[in-house]
Formats: structure tokens, C-alpha cells, sequence
């Protein structure tokens, strides 16, 4: 079964394809996504990576954690499930959306 991965303080210079190497030495990667901002395109600092293989993320959470990739020592552990938001409300047309 997959599991998601967390990375934190990643490079902002870090791509998909970089972060996507780094794993796959673990095994097969399923996705290898860094997150950017909407407006800028500017990486946030952080991705997620999903292995195939919950042995593999294993290990490469024990390999990776704490550990330098691109001049950060890079933050590497299970992904959390994002926590639902309210509906946000837009004042100016009265109406959630």
C-alpha cells in the first residue's frame, strides 16, 4: 500500500524531478510534488512525496530525516491528513463560496 511523505525545508531551487530521484532509490514513487505559490510560481519550501511501499517510505523517512539535499538539512515524515476548512465567506457578494 502507498504512503505519503512529508518534506520539509526543502531548496526553493528544488524541483519535482529532483525531489522524484531522491526517492526513487527507496522505490517505485508514485508522485513527487514540491508546493508553490499561486501567485508567484515560488516553491514554499516544502512537497510531498508518495512511495508504492510502506517499507520503503519507512526507510527513507530513517535515511532522509534530518539530512542535507541542496544545501538544507531537509524534514522527512509521514504526511498528515489535512484537516478540513470552514467555507469561506466573501463579504462582498454575501454569499459562501
Amino acid at each position: 500500500m502507498a504512503k505519503k511523505l512529508y518534506v520539509g525545508n526543502l531548496s526553493y531551487s528544488t524541483t519535482e524531478e529532483s525531489l522524484n530521484g531522491l526517492f526513487a532509490q527507496f522505490g517505485e514513487v508514485v508522485s513527487a510534488v514540491v508546493i508553490k505559490d499561486r501567485a508567484t510560481g515560488q516553491s514554499k519550501g516544502f512537497g510531498f512525496v508518495e512511495l508504492a511501499d510502506e517499507a520503503a517510505a519507512d526507510k527513507a523517512i530513517e535515511e532522509w530525516n534530518g539530512k542535507e539535499f541542496e544545501g538544507r538539512r531537509i524534514r522527512v515524515n509521514v504526511a498528515e491528513e489535512r484537516k478540513p476548512r470552514p467555507p469561506r465567506f466573501n463579504q462582498d457578494q454575501g454569499v459562501r463560496g
